[in-house]
């Protein structure tokens, strides 16, 4: 490192952050410290070890700045968060598509909306606790400094790996981040942490949704969206039975379809506007192309050779190509099928392990027996 920078570090009150904040300090960074505090869930609605942003995080983020000599603040982005991720959240599950909060809290809250703000506020870079590897532009030097051209790769855990919610970085916002985990594996994460004394090293993740604590889906979106009966029907247009709201379906689930027979199907197309919930055979949810609208390239332009395309968080990657547009979209053509892709679910576009950016899914191969939402092309 050739200087120091001033560094705006987010902590969520766990164990990555905490040590991404000890190794900037290492570094030699000027380092200040700041707990987010997105989802408003109320006390007695929240679940240790479920979701974040709790008042607990927030206090075991306090105690890791002051064992670490930095200041520390917590900002209440809770309005921004509802406005951007929460409402359109349940508003898109009602459109019958997919969303995954996570991709949209990054691009809107925690990452890109705060870089912005620290750089408005004279610090250099943003630093997170993400598990993704960042690279100068010979894509083999590890980023400890702000670099321009700096390039996104999959961190050294695979199975940690967070480059999904964060293809929607731009070369602009990565010059200016650093993520510090993204070269250690989860366990060298723990290990470290207990090494330098923080409480936080053997603290449990945080999973489901951060403002669905409970992890019931359904129930969170049945406070916010009324019913809308309508018909279950077979991909040849039989009618099956009726549901109550087609948010309560997605593409590719096979349980909770209240059909009453053994007969193995799954759900192949959400109709929200026909009020239809198309199901089947898993076969008819094969799916050899998708469009993505206004997709994110890290470096510029869309990749002119082979690319690996991940479309679930923690799917495996296909290969495929990018070619064609239409209508605004992007075609991303995969090389094998995938199964149980959903409207509104990001895809994301690899070489190799570097990530190339992506986009939010807006079409996708579907069966053509019944006239669906979106139309199926050969």
């Amino acid at each position: 490192m050739t200087s120091s920078a001033k560094v705006l570090i987010a902590m969520s009150g766990g164990v990555d952050s905490a040590v991404a904040a000890a190794r900037l300090v290492d570094a030699g960074h000027d380092v200040t410290g700041v707990h987010l505090k997105l989802a408003d869930v109320p006390l007695d609605e929240q679940v240790p070890g479920h979701g974040c942003c709790t008042l607990d995080d927030a206090q075991d983020a306090r105690r890791v700045a002051q064992v670490l000599g930095i200041p520390f603040y917590v900002w209440d982005l809770s309005e921004t968060f509802r406005r951007e991720v929460q409402d359109p959240f349940a508003a898109t599950y009602a459109a019958g598509w997919t969303p995954n909060p996570c991709v949209t809290c990054n691009e809107k809250v925690k990452y890109a909306a705060l870089l912005a703000r620290a750089r408005e506020l004279g610090f250099d870079a943003l630093a997170t606790g993400h598990h993704v590897r960042l690279r100068a532009p010979d894509g083999a030097t590890p980023v400890i400094e702000p670099t321009a051209g700096a390039r996104l790769f999959r961190s050294a855990d695979p199975g940690k790996d967070q480059t999904y919610v964060l293809y929607v970085a731009t070369a602009a916002q990565l010059a200016h981040s650093l993520f510090p985990v993204g070269e250690l594996t989860k366990d060298q994460v723990r290990e470290e942490a207990a090494a330098r004394g923080l409480r936080v090293a053997a603290k449990p993740e945080s999973y489901d949704v951060c403002f669905i604590p409970d992890g019931d889906t359904a129930g969170y979106l049945g406070q916010h969206l009324e019913e809308r009966p309508g018909q279950i029907v077979e991909v040849d247009g039989q009618v099956l039975g009726e549901h109550d709201g087609t948010w309560r379906f997605t593409v590719g689930q096979r349980r909770g379809l209240g059909l009453g027979d053994h007969v193995r199907r799954f759900v192949i197309d959400v109709d929200a506007p026909g009020r239809r919930v198309v199901v089947g055979p898993r076969g008819a949810l094969a799916c050899r192309w998708l469009d993505v609208d206004a997709p994110n390239w890290i470096r510029g332009a869309a990749p002119a050779g082979p690319i690996l395309v991940q479309i679930r968080a923690h799917g495996r990657p296909v290969p495929g190509s990018v070619g064609g547009r239409a209508a605004g979209r992007t075609r991303v053509h995969l090389d094998e099928p995938v199964h149980g892709v959903a409207l509104g679910q990001a895809a994301v576009v690899y070489a190799g392990d570097e990530c190339l950016g992506g986009g939010r899914i807006v079409a996708a191969q579907r069966p053509t027996s019944l006239p669906l939402a979106v139309a199926a092309e050969k």
